[in-house]
């Protein structure tokens, strides 16, 4: 009985601590940043030449990056972005690629070999598998980034359109 009670007053003294610690050496974030970030598409593909949106984002937000290189988020997301910065919006990079229509990635499931490559290369999750079994897409969450094609060593991935822009303002909720 007294071991269990010596050990409920150390774990709570831990959790004091760690309480305290929480409080003490909270890291806040930069606003604009997040403000910014909210406005991309949260694709993660890489096309702006950042690691996806994040950095992207913060990237703006040091001044280290235009508001144009995001193919995915397309004039819309420029303009949102040069309304909250309060900058002149510009037509999207010729660098940076076109605007895209939205596609989803689709597994043809006769050819997949379950190697989960392409669960490991996607950056929002939207591949669903175990390794040796067959796996699949979930449309709903795919961005269509192409990240998940290249690992494929079957090749049994196809981008497939879909007929609605890859973001919208509605997206974004920039009703």
């Amino acid at each position: 009985m007294l071991a269990v009670l010596v050990l409920s007053v150390v774990f709570a003294s831990f959790g004091l601590i760690l309480g305290f610690a929480s409080i003490r050496f909270k890291t806040v974030g930069d606003p604009l940043v997040d403000k910014i970030d909210a406005l991309l598409p949260q694709i993660q593909c890489g096309q702006c030449q950042y690691p996806g949106c994040r950095p992207y984002a913060l990237a703006i937000a040091k001044g280290e990056a235009d508001i144009y290189q995001c193919p995915p988020g397309g004039d819309v997301c420029v303009k949102a972005l040069a309304d909250l910065l309060g900058l002149e919006a510009k037509p999207l990079h010729p660098d940076s690629g076109q605007e895209p229509l939205k596609r989803v990635a689709v597994i043809d499931e006769e050819k997949c070999i379950g190697c989960t490559l392409c669960i490991q290369a996607c950056p929002v999750d939207a591949i669903l598998g175990a390794p040796k079994f067959m796996h699949t897409v979930i449309a709903s969450e795919c961005t269509g980034c192409d990240l998940c094609l290249p690992p494929c060593p079957v090749d049994c991935i196809s981008m497939e359109p879909v007929n609605e822009p890859c973001w919208t303002q509605a997206a974004a909720g920039l009703h």
